[in-house]
């Protein structure tokens, strides 16, 4: 299964071009799209829809759109009259049928200085071969380690206590009858239960010196390796041997930095086949980041 995630920073290159055509060939043939900034209806992306745009683009595939920020656009309508609404958020296609989704948003710290921004994690159940897995398109503040930290922890809270919380719908029918002994929920119902797997795609906007990295995959020991929790994370990259100080996705004060990751559930390591970045993509100040894992 072939898995890539990109901030596609709303199909702006850097040549300020924005072109999503470009961001669309750029993650051509990928079974699992995870992208973030995504637009619908702002001037600086032409006042289109880009999750129809790309949707369209991808013919047969599902997909689920979850925007962090949500807003009116004031005095303006869409095409069947009803008031407009300008939204910028995470974008997940999955070539099979999402099963169900759920959309998260991530603590967020007013601020009177640095521009802050609602954030948020899109989970998308997709059916991997024999199993399911839980994929996430995530996008973590800009703003600082302080501000990061709770979001992580809120991932980390979501993942843990998924199976707890169960499926969307879930339950007997025959412990709640209506007194008409139907039930309005029967078509709801989904069989099995939550993956406990889960792969958590995206901008994190922290570079593997963070505190918050440390948080998702564990302090490092002097006796070699992560001291990585068997319900935590991996991140695919250095798992594949790639040099935690290399992989630059995109830049942090015009110098190199990898602030994209895979991160992989402790129980899937085994079947990472390959992470990679697509240094050539132009079309975002992101670079596309690429996973295999085994079906």
């Amino acid at each position: 299964m072939k898995i890539v995630t990109y901030n596609i920073q709303f199909g702006q290159g850097r040549d300020g071009r924005v072109d999503l055509d470009r961001i669309i060939a750029a993650v051509d043939g990928a079974d699992v799209i995870a992208l973030q900034e995504v637009d619908r209806f702002w001037t600086r992306s032409g006042n289109t829809d880009q999750v129809a745009f790309i949707r369209a683009a991808f013919v047969g595939y599902d997909a689920v759109y979850g925007p962090g920020v949500d807003q009116s656009v004031p005095g303006e309508m869409d095409a069947s009259g009803q008031p407009l609404r300008r939204q910028f958020g995470n974008l997940l296609l999955s070539r099979q049928p999402i099963q169900y989704s759920r959309h998260h948003l991530l603590p967020k710290m007013a601020s009177t200085g640095p521009l802050s921004i609602q954030r948020s994690a899109l989970e998308c159940t997709v059916q991997c071969g024999e199993e399911t897995i839980r994929f996430f398109s995530v996008h973590l503040t800009h703003l600082c380690s302080e501000t990061r930290l709770p979001q992580v922890r809120e991932l980390l809270r979501i993942h843990r206590e998924a199976t707890y919380e169960g499926l969307p719908v879930c339950g007997e029918l025959e412990a709640n009858p209506l007194r008409d002994g139907g039930n309005y929920w029967a078509e709801g119902i989904m069989p099995g239960t939550v993956a406990t797997h889960a792969v958590l795609l995206g901008d994190f906007n922290s570079t593997p010196d963070a505190p918050e990295y440390d948080l998702l995959v564990g302090p490092d020991s002097p006796y070699g390796g992560r001291v990585t929790h068997p319900d935590g994370f991996v991140d695919a990259w250095v798992y594949m041997g790639g040099d935690p100080a290399g992989g630059h996705t995109s830049d942090v004060k015009d110098e190199p930095a990898r602030l994209d990751y895979c991160f992989v559930s402790a129980g899937l390591r085994h079947r990472i086949h390959s992470c990679r970045v697509d240094a050539e993509a132009p079309g975002s100040d992101h670079q596309p980041l690429w996973l295999e894992i085994a079906d």
